[in-house]
């Protein structure tokens, strides 16, 4: 985003904004700085807009072929429109919101790169103010469009019937077709550590946490050395973290319950032993750092859960007992074994993965069971740097690529019919604020053939 005084909005609608200068002879020179594009409300697109939209696209290796400047100004134009409303409607985002979201995109662009250094080379700043100054714009921008767009629809559902009379709708050879699918399920053992090893892991906390509060020892410095916390480590220990942010909840209650400037006491974990540091506290918004250490898993704990998982599958072959009574008996998975060992898909929550799109590591781990067989035991690894688990597997149902079935694909069905009274919706309110809003579009981009009635037509 553009930054720019401009004075005389209506009187320079048509025009590009200029910088007026005088010289000693006290004549005047106007240097062209930018074109205004549209102007939605209280907010102007320049042209600049447009183009940078563009580039960016293209350095985020977007297919940019198909796309117009008259498609990305319409784009800007709807932002800008969510973001206007939302204002006028009291949907506000906090500065430390704001500012949280840019430190975390900083972050993670020096950790891409290498240094703020070579981020301000490749976007052409000449300081890290400026470019902070320019991230907040653009995020609290989004961020208001973000919030619009919710409250626009978050509170639609569909019933039965709009699903059945959305379905039955479509004619039968236009209905939609869906590929291949599976039903998974599975039984985990986790094994764990003796109780010598988490007290070990415990006291070694307490040595790190005295050592900072009483010898001042860098705690930055401690988690770079001793974390094991993969995602966090090369930043010593740092994360910025809301109560929405997806982090366990036994982390966010630590986080929360402490003051700026204190250490926690060590605690557990689903991926081992923590001890938090709050670096600073922003409204809602917490700084702070983190060491993870892991307790040691011994060889007798792994051997005995690959056993264990053994005899389990064998007496399911033998039909002494069903996977579905065996998951609910002896799985450590709370997520799944009180329903069977299914597995549920993140995207939907539903119990079915389309082929396609199904996790690389999920799809590796099944790729060559048979219907109705079970898996030997299968190690799998924490990617987030919590301990193994073990788990046998067993592929409950198929479902070959099929034209869509209303009984058998209702939770499908039901997904799609929701996102076009989601989309009626929004062209709904559209329409109605584009009539409601001050709206000018300059006059090179009036030609544009825009999908909202942006020209009051």
């Amino acid at each position: 985003m553009a930054f720019f005084a401009l004075v005389g909005i209506s009187n320079a609608q048509e025009n590009d904004v200029a910088l007026v200068t005088k010289d000693s002879t006290e004549s005047v020179t106007k240097v062209k700085l930018d074109g205004i594009a549209a102007v939605i409300g209280d907010y102007v697109i320049l042209d600049s807009d447009v183009e940078k939209t563009l580039i960016d696209l293209k350095s985020q290796g977007a297919s940019t072929e198909d796309i117009t400047k008259c498609s990305l100004l319409g784009k800007l134009m709807e932002d800008r429109l969510y973001a206007h409303q939302a204002v006028q409607d009291s949907l506000l985002v906090s500065d430390d919101q704001v500012n949280a979201q840019s430190d975390r995109q900083i972050q993670q662009l020096v950790s891409q790169v290498g240094s703020m250094e070579k981020v301000l080379k490749f976007y052409k700043k000449s300081d890290v103010e400026s470019f902070r100054e320019e991230l907040f714009e653009i995020n609290k921008l989004r961020m208001l469009s973000e919030k619009m767009q919710t409250k626009i629809v978050e509170e639609l559902e569909v019933t039965p019937e709009e699903v059945r009379q959305f379905f039955y709708k479509i004619p039968e050879d236009e209905r939609p077709v869906f590929g291949a699918e599976l039903e998974i399920a599975q039984i985990v053992k986790q094994p764990t550590a003796s109780e010598d090893e988490k007290q070990k892991i415990i006291d070694r906390l307490n040595q790190i946490k005295q050592d900072v509060e009483d010898n001042d020892a860098s705690f930055n410095v401690k988690a770079i050395l001793y974390s094991q916390d993969p995602g966090s480590k090369s930043k010593g220990g740092f994360y910025s973290m809301t109560r929405e942010t997806p982090f366990v909840k036994e982390f966010k209650d630590v986080a929360f319950s402490l003051q700026e400037g204190e250490i926690s006491d060590p605690f557990e974990t689903d991926f081992g032993y923590h001890i938090i540091y709050i670096e600073k506290i922003r409204g809602q918004e917490l700084d702070l750092r983190h060491i993870l250490l892991i307790p040691e898993i011994p060889q007798s704990a792994i051997d005995d859960a690959v056993k264990e998982l053994d005899s389990i599958r064998q007496h399911i072959l033998d039909g002494k007992y069903t996977f579905a009574d065996a998951a609910l008996n002896f799985s450590d998975e709370k997520e799944t074994k009180n329903d069977g060992g299914v597995l549920r898909n993140p995207i939907n929550y539903g119990s079915r993965f389309e082929l396609t799109n199904m996790d690389p590591a999920l799809y590796n781990q099944v790729r060559n069971l048979k219907d109705g067989e079970i898996s030997r035991p299968l190690r799998e690894d924490d990617q987030r740097g919590g301990p193994p688990k073990f788990k046998i597997m067993k592929i409950s149902n198929r479902y070959d690529e099929h034209k869509a079935d209303f009984a058998k694909d209702y939770l499908k069905i039901q997904e799609l019919a929701l996102r076009e009274k989601q989309f009626k919706a929004i062209k709904e309110w559209m329409d109605e604020h584009i009539e409601d809003t001050y709206i000018h579009v300059n006059t090179g981009n009036r030609g544009c053939d825009f999908a909202n009635n942006w020209l009051k037509q």
